[in-house]
């Protein structure tokens, strides 16, 4: 699982858009609502699969400066 969490820094427009251009089938729109699902709750679950694709999304999602909780270890 990927998740994304609350912070003081990032806009709602860098984390939907970011979220939209990183996480696969995502769209601005949908960038939005996890952006809403964050501020609203501390965290939202962005992707979910194999553990592969979602380290190379965390580190793009990390990079561009998002807060990361660290991925689960299985």
């Amino acid at each position: 699982m990927v998740i994304v969490r609350n912070d003081d820094h990032n806009t709602f427009d860098h984390v939907a858009k970011t979220l939209a251009q990183v996480i696969p089938g995502v769209g601005v729109d949908q960038g939005y609502r996890f952006a809403d699902q964050i501020h609203n709750s501390g965290r939202a679950v962005v992707w979910t699969g194999q553990r592969e694709p979602a380290e190379h999304y965390w580190q793009q999602l990390f990079d561009a400066g998002l807060m990361m909780a660290p991925l689960e270890q299985h």
